[in-house]
């Protein structure tokens, strides 16, 4: 049990190396910067068959419950990501300039005051088997998983996973600002947003799909199921059995080959 530590960077644990955490719950644990529960800030982080829960990184801050930096590389499998906050973005994970693969895991029910309620990446991830759902970031975009690209090296892979009921104002399920993003078998379900409710593309983004859903997600205003940004770059693939259905007020914006 790693519960109600106070720290600077990393409330629970400071990886600084290579630190396996299995097994194990962190639990209520401040981080007066980045990464309320568990921080990877060099080397290799493994979190399995673990609960990341009610953490919370103050200020302006990343990763409410786990948070990379500095090239670090941090391996999450059958764990739970839940119930974390952060100041700022990356309310489940925050990572900036760092990679981090999730399988057969749960990120629900976290919160950032301002982008990326459930992950927030400028770096690279891939999940795998992930429930990503009801997390919130009602501060400026994406409630489920913002991908931002300012270094160059960002990119995007979610496979045979669902993201679903996650809310913020632009990009209930994602937004991604200038990324290469691959979905395969995924299902972008019940997300709400003032615009792109399944998904914000932006310009000079790149979103890939293959045998993806993006069904009955909402916007307020435009996008209800993919907005893209004049610039970005929208591939369906339709012929592998994406579909852009039910979604409100309209299904897609911008994106050839989508019916309004």
């Amino acid at each position: 049990m790693i519960k109600r530590n106070i720290g600077f960077n990393g409330g629970g644990v400071a990886n600084r190396g290579t630190t396996t955490v299995k097994h194990s719950t962190a639990s209520g644990n401040t981080a007066r910067e980045s990464a309320g529960g568990l921080q990877n800030m060099t080397g290799l982080l493994t979190i399995g068959y673990s609960t990341i829960t009610k953490n919370t990184a103050t200020g302006f801050a990343i990763g409410g419950g786990v948070g990379s930096i500095n090239n670090a590389t941090t391996r999450i499998s059958h764990s739970s990501i839940t119930h974390n906050h952060s100041g700022l973005a990356g309310g489940g994970i925050g990572d900036f300039a760092a990679i981090s693969m999730v399988t057969d895991s749960v990120i629900s029910h976290n919160t950032a005051e301002n982008s990326g309620g459930g992950i927030f990446e400028e770096g690279q991830i891939t999940l795998r088997r992930v429930k990503l759902t009801d997390n919130n970031a009602p501060g400026d975009g994406a409630g489920g998983l913002e991908i931002q690209n300012f270094l160059g090296d960002s990119a995007a892979t979610i496979e045979d996973s669902e993201i679903t009921n996650n809310r913020a104002p632009r990009g209930g399920g994602i937004r991604n600002l200038a990324a290469p993003v691959v979905l395969r078998n995924t299902r972008i379900a019940g997300n709400q947003a003032d615009t792109g409710g399944g998904v914000f593309n932006n310009d000079n983004a790149i979103l890939t799909l293959f045998a993806t859903k993006i069904v009955k997600n909402t916007a307020v205003t435009d996008g209800g199921g993919i907005l893209n940004i004049a610039g970005g770059t929208v591939n369906l693939n339709t012929a592998t059995g994406t579909v852009v259905i039910k979604n409100r007020p309209n299904n897609c914006v911008n994106v050839p080959g989508c019916s309004g």
